[in-house]
């Protein structure tokens, strides 16, 4: 487990501010996280809890007088003790109502963002849920003036999509003394606390001022459950608490305790974003940041505006990893050049399909494929520079050979070997064995033909000179050795370009390959996007028809009927924000935009092959039966 940390607190200039080490802190864990958070009056012991939750009997802050001991929102990060590879963070925020800030405006900023950062909301209170302490809960009232849901009409109030992607909410009771009796029955703590949130029936200010917070709590927080915790241990040891042994704590309370962890450790969901979206830990550093950042600047903080923040951020380092990914490893392969294409084909398809799940893992909310295409065009781009690099070790390779096999003939041309009568013959003898000997060793690289070709146009200056200087051919006979000469080489030229060509298909099939293998992974990424926006939208539907139902059996016909449309228009923006065709519009459109690349390539390449088929037409002849120089 890491430290308990300050996460947010407030600086010299009195506005809020998250600090860096717990930034950092968050940046390091990759994983889902459950995120907890208990707000409440300050002195109700809202500290023990959290460090129940976090199996420590100390850690957060306790104390003993009417100081409130927690400044700000610190955080603890634990390994989840019952969801595995999920980490658990734990949100212990500052007293409500403490006399010493003097400021309600502050309150409700730590509540909001309490609200915003958490998956499971706990409320702690002491004594009975009364009037009283309902009416302490004013802070859920201002949410909606507080948080924003879209960005296009900050006039509008849209807190029934709060729902969307507000925490589970947990009532925990401190001191309890009532019986769990309601009209002389027994009753659970969920409906001892679903009684308490009972509306009444009229339309006066007392009742509305009654209702309003209790409507709030029923319209937000649809998923609610009710803890009520007996004294803890004598009066006199109350300021001890965590230094209590068991034996003096009370087993009820020590029972309760161990119900509630229980049930936040199974019933709380991983934090997710709108749309569902899960939240990792460095995922919700940078809310944080974002909520506390807009906070402190005067503004309202926008959910809508904060996830595509994130998405930008996010999906930007998902590039740079899936393209440290491919790189890292072309890298290691870079070590064994030169090598044969299809070996740097093949490696490059898997990279690139290792690089793409990189990306797919780490993004979110590319609706218009824009990051995707950056890391394809950079994929690419490092793909041609390696198969550069591999082309110039190759040529490296087969310059080594050919000077290598031609050194014998180069000491003979130095020593004037090659200048007698059948001299011609004897250079196009060794000529022809070197050129034997070379495509045995040099079959394999890519460069080997084109190396040849300019190999065999070097040599012709030679050749010419050997052959002007041969005393024993007549002129018609050297007329026709050079013309067999010249389309000697055009054909090795041909040769060499056939092989580039060849090199290009494979080049261009492997790319395919790729590109097919990045749609459909982009095609599963979209079907699990769409998979959790149905369940979200399911899930909110059911709980809108429960809270209608609800109102209906309790005769408040009238704010069902609001209900009732509240669920139209949330069923007419869910169809309008389905992103089925989107995303088959998105694929459609990479698949295109890759064949339009990959036919313009083979354009070009077909227009230069011919223009050599054109030349070889007007240079090459028939050959005689003699033997040519070059062949």
């Amino acid at each position: 487990a890491a430290p308990e940390l300050c996460f947010i607190d407030t600086g010299s200039d009195g506005k809020l501010r998250v600090q860096q080490s717990a930034l950092q802190m968050l940046q390091q864990i990759q994983q889902p996280v459950v995120v907890v958070a208990v707000v409440g009056l300050y002195r109700t012991g809202k500290s023990y809890l959290m460090n129940r939750l976090a199996g420590k009997q100390s850690g957060f802050a306790l104390g003993s007088t009417i100081e409130s001991k927690t400044k700000g929102i610190w955080m603890w990060c634990v390994s989840h003790p019952t969801k595995a590879g999920t980490t658990l963070v734990l949100l212990d925020t500052e007293g409500l109502g403490d006399v010493d800030r003097g400021d309600p405006k502050h309150d409700t900023n730590i509540f909001s963002l309490a609200v915003l950062l958490s998956s499971t909301l706990v409320y702690n209170s002491r004594g009975t849920i009364d009037n009283k302490a309902v009416m302490d809960l004013q802070y859920v009232t201002e949410l909606s003036d507080c948080i924003k849901v879209k960005s296009s009409d900050e006039d509008a109030d849209d807190s029934s999509e709060f729902v969307k992607f507000f925490p589970s909410f947990i009532w925990a009771v401190r001191d309890f003394t009532l019986e769990l009796k309601i009209d002389g029955k027994d009753v659970t703590e969920d409906e001892y606390l679903e009684f308490a949130l009972k509306l009444k029936h009229g339309t006066t200010r007392s009742v509305i001022e009654y209702n309003f917070p209790r409507e709030c709590i029923q319209k937000f927080f649809p998923s609610r459950k009710c803890f009520t915790f007996p004294f803890p241990t004598a009066l006199e040891n109350m300021s001890s608490l965590e230094s209590l042994n068991s034996a003096d704590i009370s087993s009820e309370f020590l029972k309760v305790t161990d119900h509630f962890c229980q049930f936040v450790f199974h019933d709380s969901c991983v934090k997710r974003l709108k749309d569902g979206h899960t939240v990792t830990g460095r995922v919700l550093g940078h809310l944080a940041k974002t909520y506390v950042d807009t906070i402190s600047s005067g503004a309202v903080p926008c959910l809508e505006n904060a996830v595509i923040a994130m998405a930008t951020i996010e999906n930007e380092a998902a590039v740079k990893e899936g393209l440290q990914v491919y790189q890292s490893g072309m890298e290691k392969l870079k070590d064994s050049f030169p090598l044969e294409l299809k070996n740097v084909s093949s490696e490059h398809q898997h990279l690139s399909s290792t690089a793409t799940q990189a990306f797919m893992k780490r993004s979110f909310r590319d609706t218009d494929g824009k990051y995707l295409k950056s890391l394809q065009e950079n994929i690419i781009k490092l793909f041609d520079e390696y198969l550069c690099q591999n082309e110039q070790a190759s040529k490296k390779r087969c310059e080594e050979i050919l000077s290598s096999l031609s050194a014998p003939m180069m000491k003979k041309l130095k020593q004037g070997f090659y200048t007698k009568p059948g001299g011609y013959d004897l250079f196009c003898k060794d000529l022809e064995d070197i050129e034997k000997k070379y495509n045995s060793q040099a079959n394999k690289e890519v460069k080997a033909e084109e190396v040849l070709e300019e190999f065999l146009k070097q040599k012709s200056v030679d050749s010419e000179a050997i052959l002007q200087a041969d005393k024993k051919l007549s002129e018609k006979e050297k007329k026709i050795k050079k013309e067999k000469e010249k389309a000697a080489i055009l054909e090795q030229e041909i040769k060499a370009r056939d092989e580039k060509q060849r090199q290009l298909e494979e080049k261009m099939e492997a790319e395919k390959q790729s590109n097919e293998e990045r749609m459909r992974q982009m095609k599963e990424k979209m079907d699990e996007e769409m998979r959790l926006q149905r369940e979200e939208a399911e899930r909110v539907m059911d709980r809108k028809l429960r809270e209608q139902a609800d109102l209906l059996e309790r005769s408040f016909k009238e704010k069902a009927d609001r209900m009732s449309q509240e669920i139209e228009e949330f069923k007419r923006q869910n169809a309008e924000s389905n992103r089925a065709g989107e995303f088959a519009a998105i694929l459609e459109n990479s698949k295109r935009r890759h064949e339009e690349e990959m036919a313009m390539m083979m354009q070009q390449r077909r227009e230069q092959m011919m223009g050599m088929q054109q030349r070889a037409i007007q240079q090459i002849i028939l050959r005689p039966s003699d033997e040519c120089c070059i062949s």
